[in-house]
């Protein structure tokens, strides 16, 4: 079969297990693919002999008889995630050349499941962003066009390479990470699908930090029943970090029955914005429908302190992020300014930093160092963790009265024009998050599934958020939602 690198994971797991294929065919059909499509600038360290290597001992253990599900499936991995003697950037200039002597815990998981690594994929620095346009690397190009219009449009961030490479077929799935909606945002604007777990249920070591009470790693696929695989392969206890749940990890797959009858799904007031999109509207509207023929009762509901999730979400991970960047120094590893005669070291970080860190990175760490400052803390920071306090508990006191799931849009509009979010105002970029920071600084998990196109072709999603541990459950939920909306459109090719 040609194009096999158009398979979802469990397409190709199945063909894998009779024999129609190998993971070495289905690889060179990827790293193919991979290497035609460099005008998308999503593969920024390609990997192709680790990939090679790992296909042929997946080939091996699957003839043994003895393989879990993502053996032998290629996949591409974040640029966030450290891994083991490849180029780990976080695609910041201040860690080029930076090659960890580990790997983390999530990519050394699916290696361990088998899963092939094709290479590491674009995103925007240091995670903080939501259109890929913050990247050393450049930007990742969406694989979607408007009608007839060649325009580029953004594949989304923080993990928009993640979402472009998935969406384009370079690779069957990929990593992601999720601080206020780096997975949903960009798999929403890629007709993907991707699931942020709740936060603990992944492991966040050696995975590079940039808010470390929000980030969380989840996988990028083609269907929520690929999501369901993958994300079992990605999850587990690690003693390494410290906020990981000491949980046993359900057979996600297996829960993916499609009945949700009798299942209670929360329509939340407060996220009717003010001018929002009439197909976001529309889209919103056919989700319930849907729902409600599936056999779901839906309950009109309400998270009052919705509103203020945006302004708490861009004081409290500005704040972490300026502590965790704080690491970035050019003493120890990565990118070091040269120094004029008479420089001591506060001009090496002075000079490090300034050219190693991006606008938006700069601009995050000074918000954080500002909020986190002597006269400030108490009326910034503290005041955001008590207002984080209440949204987490608007959503607690949603499911005790017995709600099930909560459905809403996924982002505020369709994926807009690379360099069209211009940077005088980034607040302006920032409410692209208006949708997804709530469910981060509850914890909660979420997912985005693609349920339909807007006038111009491109694809929109619906968000679906559950209940903390019971990914499952929301899967199965997804997965009814994804039945029932039959999304099939794939971008044209034009790279």
């Amino acid at each position: 079969m040609s194009d096999l690198n158009k398979l979802g994971l469990a397409e190709a797991r199945d063909m894998l297990r009779a024999g129609d294929t190998t993971s070495v065919e289905l690889t060179e059909a990827c790293l193919k693919a991979i290497d035609q499509a460099d005008a998308l600038n999503t593969f920024v360290h390609k990997t192709p002999e680790i990939a090679m290597e790992r296909a042929k001992a997946a080939d091996a253990r699957i003839a043994t008889g003895d393989a879990p599900s993502m053996c032998g499936l290629p996949v591409g991995i974040k640029d966030l995630f450290c891994t083991k003697g490849v180029e780990s950037q976080a695609a910041s200039r201040i860690l080029e050349g930076f090659k960890p002597e580990y790997e983390s815990t999530v990519s050394q998981q699916l290696a361990d499941a088998g899963a092939v690594m094709l290479g590491k994929l674009n995103m925007d620095e240091f995670a903080m962003g939501s259109s890929n346009e913050t990247s050393a690397y450049g930007n990742a190009v969406s694989p979607w066009r408007r009608g007839n219009d060649d325009a580029q449009l953004t594949p989304g961030g923080s993990s928009g390479g993640s979402a472009s490479a998935v969406a384009a077929d370079l690779c069957l799935a990929a990593t992601g990470t999720d601080t206020g909606g780096s997975i949903r945002q960009p798999a929403a604007f890629t007709g993907t699908v991707g699931i942020k777990p709740t936060y603990g249920r992944c492991s966040r070591w050696g995975i590079v930090a940039f808010a470390s009470s929000l980030d969380q790693a989840g996988p990028m696929t083609k269907s929520v029943r690929d999501a369901a695989i993958m994300l079992e392969a990605m999850c587990g206890h690690d003693p390494k970090d410290s906020t990981s749940a000491d949980l046993a990890v359900p057979n996600f797959e297996a829960m993916l029955t499609g009945d949700i009858k009798g299942k209670k799904i929360g329509i939340p007031k407060e996220y009717h914005m003010d001018g929002m999109p009439e197909e976001i509207e529309t889209l919103w509207a056919e989700g319930r429908a849907m729902m409600k023929a599936a056999g779901a009762e839906l309950v009109d509901i309400s998270l009052p302190h919705t509103k203020y999730a945006l302004p708490a979400y861009y004081v409290i991970a500005p704040a972490e992020a300026s502590s965790n960047l704080a690491r970035y120094d050019g003493v120890r590893f990565g990118h070091r300014a040269t120094l004029a005669a008479g420089d001591g070291i506060t001009e090496m970080y002075e000079k490090t930093r300034a050219e190693g860190f991006g606008h938006e990175v700069q601009r995050r760490v000074m918000i954080g160092t500002y909020v986190l400052s002597a006269g400030f803390y108490d009326a910034y920071y503290n005041r955001a963790r008590r207002v984080r306090a209440l949204i987490k508990k608007d959503f607690d006191d949603v499911f005790a009265a017995g709600i099930d799931a909560i459905l809403t849009p996924a982002t505020p509009s369709a994926a807009f024009g690379l360099g069209e979010m211009n940077d005088e105002d980034p607040v302006k970029m920032y409410l692209n998050d208006v949708f997804t920071v709530t469910v981060n600084l509850a914890g909660l998990p979420g997912i985005s599934v693609p349920t339909g196109l807007d006038h111009q072709g491109l694809p929109l999603g619906l968000q679906l958020i559950g209940r903390p541990w019971e990914e499952g459950d929301l899967l199965n939920t997804a997965y009814a939602l994804e039945s029932a909306a039959g999304f099939v459109a794939k971008p044209g090719k034009w790279w």
